[in-house]
C-alpha cells in the first residue's frame, strides 16, 4: 500500500433552520339545512382527508339490561345498506382507498374515515348512506354480537383490562353506567338483537344532534357541493340533544385485590376522578401529572425503573371521562403500570413515598422545563397527520370546548409556573384518596399491601 495520506472530503454539516410559529389549526364552522354541524380545516398537502362524526349516542342512553347495544350498533353501520350488502358496502370502500371505523363510548358514539381527497365525495356518499339507511340485518347483528361475547373473556383475562373493570366498578354507583364496562357484559351482550339495535339508532343518530369533522388539503374540493349531495341527504327530526347526568365517585383511598394465583406480576391500577378540561386547574394539572409519570424521565420511572428495577415504566395520566354543556365533567386521574410479583409491596411503598415526597418537596424548574419542552415543544408533530387534527377536533366538541381550546392550551401550559404544577399533582393524587386495584397473586401480595396501611383491603376472585 502507498505511504500516502489518504484525503476526505466532507459535506458541510447541516445546521437547523429558524424556528417557525405554530398554533393549533383553527376550523371553520357552519351547519347544513339539516341541522348537521360542519367543522372544516383546510391543511396544505394533507391528501388524505381525515372525518371524525360525533353522533349524540351516549352509553347512559342505553336501555336498561342491553349495555353494549351502542357498541353493536357502532360496528353495524358498515354491514349494510338499503343499497348494499354488507359485502358491498365493503368493496365499495376498498374500491375508495377508504378505511371507516366506529366506536361507542361514554359521550357517544364516533364514527372515524380516512379517505384519498380523490375519493372524498364516493366515500362521503357511502358514509351518508350508513347514516341514512343502515340495514341491520338480523344475520349482521348476530354475527356482531358473537364476536363481541367472545371478546369479553379475552379483555377478562388482560390483567390491564381487568383492572380498569374493577377500578369503575369501585369508583362509581352501582346504578351509575360508568360502573360497568363500556362495551357491555357476556349478560348484556346476549340479550341484543337487531330490533334493539334498531331502536337505539332510531332514537339517538339524527343530524341535528350530529358534528362532522373534515382535516385535510381541500384544495380544488367543491365541499359545500359535496357535503349538499352527501350528508345533505340524511334527514331526523330536531331532537334536543340528551340532559348529562352528574358524575359522581367514592375515592376513600382503599385497595381491591383482584386474585390471580400464580401471576408472576401484579398489574396495578391507582385512581380517582378529578377536575376535565372546564376546569381553570387543567393545564396545571397536565403539567404537572406529566412531571410524575408522563416520561421515561418522570418521577415514578426514575424511582421505580431506574432505581429499583421493579417494572418497565409506570405512567400517570389523565383522561376526560365526559363533559356537559354546562361545563361540569370529570377526568380519571391515574397511575398504572406492573411490577414483578414478590416487590409488590415494595413498589407500592416506593410510589406512596413518590407522592409523599411531591407534597413535602414540590417539583424542580428543571423538571417542569423538560415537561413544557415535551408537551409543547413536540406539538406540530403530534399533529402532523389530517387524522390527529381531526380527531383533537372532535374531542372538543364532545367535550362542549371552544374551537380554539387546544390552540389556548398550549399557550397555558407554557405560561404555568413550577408552583402551580405541583400544586395540581399533589391534588390530583392525594394520597390518602386512592383507589388501588391490584391482579395479582393474593396469596403472595396480600400481606405486604396489608403492611403499608394505604387503605383497607379487599380480595375478590379473578
Amino acid at each position: 500500500m502507498s505511504d500516502a495520506a489518504v484525503t476526505m472530503t466532507y459535506h458541510p454539516q447541516p445546521t437547523a433552520g429558524d424556528a417557525r410559529p405554530w398554533a393549533f389549526p383553527a376550523p371553520e364552522r357552519d351547519t347544513l339545512d339539516n341541522g348537521l354541524t360542519v367543522l372544516r380545516c383546510h391543511r396544505p398537502g394533507q391528501q388524505v382527508v381525515a372525518v371524525e362524526l360525533s353522533l349524540d349516542a351516549p352509553l347512559d342512553a342505553e336501555p336498561e339490561g342491553i349495555d353494549g347495544v351502542a357498541t353493536i350498533m357502532a360496528r353495524a353501520l358498515s354491514e349494510g345498506t338499503d343499497k348494499h350488502t354488507a359485502e358491498e358496502f365493503a368493496a365499495e370502500l376498498e374500491r375508495c382507498g377508504a378505511t371507516l371505523d366506529a366506536h361507542a363510548d361514554h359521550p357517544g358514539v364516533r364514527v372515524s374515515l380516512e379517505v384519498p381527497v380523490s375519493r372524498l365525495p364516493k366515500a362521503l356518499g357511502l358514509l351518508a348512506e350508513a347514516l341514512r339507511a343502515p340495514a341491520f340485518a338480523d344475520s349482521e347483528v348476530e354475527r356482531l354480537v358473537r364476536n363481541r361475547l367472545d371478546e369479553i373473556p379475552h379483555e377478562t383475562a388482560n390483567p390491564a383490562r381487568r383492572a380498569a373493570k374493577e377500578l369503575s366498578k369501585e369508583l362509581f354507583p352501582a346504578a351509575a353506567r360508568m360502573s360497568r364496562p363500556r362495551q357491555g357484559t357476556e349478560e348484556t351482550v346476549a340479550r341484543i338483537d337487531s330490533a334493539a339495535v334498531r331502536a337505539f339508532f332510531e332514537a339517538h343518530v339524527r343530524p341535528a344532534t350530529a358534528t362532522a369533522v373534515i382535516v385535510g388539503d381541500l384544495t380544488g374540493v367543491d365541499l359545500d357541493a359535496v357535503l349538499a349531495e352527501t350528508f345533505g341527504t340524511w334527514t331526523g327530526d330536531s331532537a334536543k340533544p340528551r340532559p348529562v347526568p352528574p358524575i359522581t365517585a367514592e375515592d376513600t383511598g382503599r385497595v381491591v385485590i383482584v386474585d390471580r394465583p400464580g401471576a408472576v406480576q401484579t398489574q396495578l391500577l391507582i385512581g380517582r376522578i378529578g377536575a376535565d378540561r372546564h376546569d381553570r386547574v387543567w393545564p396545571a394539572q397536565v403539567l404537572g401529572t406529566y412531571c410524575l409519570g408522563g416520561t421515561l424521565t418522570s418521577r415514578l420511572d426514575r424511582v421505580l425503573r431506574e432505581e429499583k428495577g421493579y417494572t418497565y415504566g409506570v405512567r400517570a395520566f389523565g383522561q376526560v371521562l365526559r363533559s356537559a354543556p354546562d361545563g361540569s365533567g370529570a377526568a380519571m386521574l391515574a397511575i398504572s403500570g406492573s411490577v414483578d410479583t414478590p416487590n409488590t409491596g415494595p413498589a407500592l411503598d416506593d410510589l406512596w413515598k413518590v407522592l409523599r415526597t411531591l407534597a413535602a418537596e414540590g417539583l424542580t424548574d428543571a423538571e417542569r422545563d423538560v415537561a413544557v419542552q415535551n408537551l409543547v415543544g413536540v406539538a406540530p408533530l403530534k399533529f402532523e397527520t389530517a387524522a390527529s387534527v381531526a380527531g383533537t377536533l372532535a374531542d372538543q366538541v364532545e367535550q362542549f370546548l371552544p374551537d380554539d381550546y387546544q390552540a389556548q392550551l398550549y399557550v397555558r401550559l407554557a405560561e404555568t409556573g413550577t408552583v402551580e404544577a405541583t400544586a395540581a399533582a399533589v391534588s390530583a393524587f392525594p394520597v390518602d384518596r386512592l383507589v388501588t386495584v391490584l391482579v395479582g397473586d393474593a396469596s403472595q401480595i396480600e400481606e405486604p399491601v396489608r403492611a403499608l396501611e394505604i387503605g383497607e383491603v379487599t380480595v375478590v376472585t379473578g
